[in-house]
């Protein structure tokens, strides 16, 4: 007797689950942890301060007449609205079939849509870009302003002028505990505290190995096994604590030092949707927003630059 297989049979039904798997990174460390603020011109603009040096020369005559101290006016700053955006366009017919792992294709492709903005914008802010006011606009990213707290390697230079230079790439070079002292100093000798320590995969390995990272191994009691804490998240130098925080969108030859009361993100134009007009048997639609990068005193913050993310 012949037997009836699925290799002949009609009418199977397919087995797709109704989930969509996604493994790639929305995590955006810095785009999230900066402040949020308002920006009303394509051209955003801020203004800077510093106290006089101090000095062991304040000392006055009994009795002597006032004398005016020299008043130094502020720093007027300035940061271009870069627009980004994404569009999307829907076939009404993909629109009404039964789809699988979601019911609306337009609504799953916004969604995809917002995290690869958020993905872009990270990438943007952290990159070797300087201000530009040609079409399209750009705006100057950190690497174009950090220019007072800075290590780099030899033939590297910083930014001619903030905010608007970008940096010259040096000869790479190890990531050591020395090199990230050095620029947490500068940064306090110039009255900033920078509290985040951002980093690529490769550099946040070598950074674990560091000796002034915090709690190295959880208290156990003496009965039990004490569990090693395969990587620091923050470490405890001589002027506070940094937190450890690894960026995927980051370059992997830079360290950035980011005192987060000193930056911000501005948005002229927050995230939003536009339908688009309609043209056929389709719906498009466009997600756009406009944004620029707020360095308020880039004294506070630094950089380990020029630096070898590959291990040993």
């Amino acid at each position: 007797m012949p037997v009836y297989t699925t290799a002949t049979a009609i009418g199977q039904r397919e087995d797709l689950i109704d989930v969509i798997y996604q493994i790639s990174p929305t995590e955006t460390p810095l785009l999230s942890t900066l402040a949020r603020t308002k920006a009303t011109a394509v051209y955003h603009e801020w203004q800077t301060d510093s106290l006089a040096a101090a000095t062991t020369a304040n000392a006055a005559v009994e009795g002597a007449d006032a004398v005016s101290a020299t008043i130094s006016p502020t720093t007027r700053l300035g940061n271009y609205c870069q627009i980004v955006q994404k569009a999307i366009q829907i076939s009404g017919t993909m629109e009404a079939i039964n789809k699988a792992g979601r019911k609306s294709e337009k609504a799953y492709q916004l969604s995809k849509a917002a995290a690869e903005l958020k993905r872009d914008m990270e990438t943007i802010i952290s990159a070797n870009q300087g201000r530009d006011s040609a079409s399209p606009r750009k705006l100057g990213a950190i690497l174009s302003w950090l220019k007072t707290n800075t290590s780099k390697g030899t033939s590297g230079t910083d930014p001619t002028t903030i905010g608007v230079s970008t940096r010259s790439d040096g000869a790479t070079r190890t990531f050591t505990e020395t090199l990230l002292r050095d620029v947490i100093k500068s940064c306090y000798d110039s009255g900033g505290n920078p509290t985040m320590l951002v980093m690529n995969s490769g550099l946040k390995q070598k950074f674990s190995a560091f000796a002034g990272v915090a709690a190295q191994r959880y208290m156990a009691p003496g009965d039990q096994p004490t569990t090693i804490i395969g990587a620091a998240d923050v470490y405890m130098g001589d002027f506070g604590t940094l937190s450890a925080v690894p960026d995927r969108f980051i370059r992997t030859r830079d360290a950035l030092l980011i005192d987060p009361e000193y930056m911000a993100i501005a948005y002229l134009r927050p995230f939003a949707t536009k339908d688009l007009a309609v043209t056929g048997d389709s719906e498009s639609t466009q997600m756009i927003a406009e944004f620029t990068l707020e360095v308020r005193n880039e004294a506070a913050s630094g950089i380990v630059a020029d630096l070898n993310p590959a291990l040993g």
